[in-house]
């Protein structure tokens, strides 16, 4: 089930849905918000990128409107601010493609570098 999408805080935001055409970005994404799935729906004649984190009942809406990118959050954690920091981190380091990502496996748990 949905949560209310009507809900939360709007912004807008610098970094619209659009970056999760690139593979690379959409696997930094997933780093920031491991728990959270993706969908696409249609909502209010606009195309709305949602992600939801069933665990933590958080989620972020992300649509264009009017040539500018807006974020609508809710929950505990927003999700989307969580995203723009960790593209941002990626993008300071050149944008890598995944080629250039090490992740490294020990017994106290799995790193991810690029």
């Amino acid at each position: 089930m949905l949560p209310d999408l009507d809900d939360g805080k709007e912004r807008e935001t610098v970094t619209g849905a659009d970056v999760l055409n690139n593979w690379s970005a959409r696997f930094v994404t997933q780093l920031a918000v491991p728990g959270a799935q993706r969908l696409t729906m249609q909502r209010d004649g606009r195309t709305e990128n949602v992600m939801v984190d069933v665990g933590s009942g958080s989620w972020a809406a992300v649509y264009e409107d009017g040539g500018r990118w807006l974020v609508r959050q809710g929950g505990p954690e927003a999700l989307w601010d969580r995203v723009e920091e960790q593209l941002g981190r990626w993008r300071t380091a050149g944008a890598p493609e995944l080629e250039e990502f090490t992740v490294t496996v020990t017994p106290e748990g799995q790193t991810i570098r690029w």
